[in-house]
């Protein structure tokens, strides 16, 4: 039996489903500035991946395959077949899959600060590395830094905090199966697959997936994409969620 993922619903019980998945080494949490704004006109779904959070921590490694069939056993066992989706980092990973490989069960889809593939895998090949030396908590400051601008960070200083806490919570082993994942991920050749109409957001200080060449690809390869840029880091979403939720509702509505 396929994982049920840790999920926590907002909104109207009868209102279009919207699935939020975040970033690797967050939880669900890390939608928190978007929530009350979209569970306005959407029964929200946030759900935290496998391996991290409340979710259940197999053994790895884990492919993009595995991590999209554990959400749509979840979306099964809630009772809901078609939703939009919003995805952030590995969220919109899964989202592009889902997208291409199971287009019967997305309506609408937002990629944000996402990449369909890493020129350079060795980078989490390092990640894993690191993580089995110094576990979560050893790479979650370095991490965190690349989510936020500075100066944001700097007057947020408690947002940064959780989300340290976070990472370093995160199961060593989960990550790693995570970033397993995130290494082989070469989506470009199915981005015309998707058929649902597609937003791409990127942060214009996003460092881990910059708006060139990733968002790029995504929004070139998906027919129709419209792609916006936002002020922030990594998680731009959170950095510039009043600018975030206008998007969303504009292409969700």
């Amino acid at each position: 039996m396929t994982d049920l993922l840790h999920t926590r619903t907002d909104g109207p019980e009868d209102g279009p489903v919207l699935v939020m998945l975040g970033s690797l080494g967050s939880t669900l949490d890390m939608w928190e500035p978007n929530v009350p704004a979209l569970a306005e006109h959407f029964r929200v779904v946030r759900m935290d991946h496998l391996g991290h959070g409340a979710s259940p921590d197999p053994a790895g490694p884990y492919t993009m395959q595995m991590l999209a069939e554990a959400v749509l056993a979840t979306l099964d066992a809630l009772g809901v077949d078609r939703v939009h989706w919003c995805g952030l980092s590995l969220g919109g990973m899964v989202g592009m899959y889902l997208g291409s490989e199971h287009p019967d069960r997305i309506a609408r889809l937002v990629l944000c600060c996402t990449s369909s593939n890493f020129p350079d895998p060795s980078i989490w090949r390092q990640r894993i590395e690191a993580v089995k030396a110094g576990g979560t908590a050893g790479i979650a400051p370095g991490v965190v830094e690349r989510w936020f601008t500075p100066e944001w960070a700097e007057k947020h200083p408690d947002v940064v905090g959780r989300a340290v806490g976070w990472v370093s919570d995160t199961p060593d082993d989960g990550y790693i199966a995570c970033c397993e994942a995130i290494e082989v991920w070469d989506h470009r050749d199915r981005l015309g697959a998707v058929t649902a109409p597609t937003l791409v957001i990127a942060g214009d200080e996003d460092k881990p997936t910059p708006v060139e060449p990733h968002a790029r690809t995504i929004a070139d390869g998906i027919p129709g994409a419209h792609l916006e840029v936002l002020h922030g880091g990594h998680l731009a979403t959170m950095q510039s969620a009043e600018e975030t939720n206008r998007l969303l509702l504009e292409h969700l509505t």
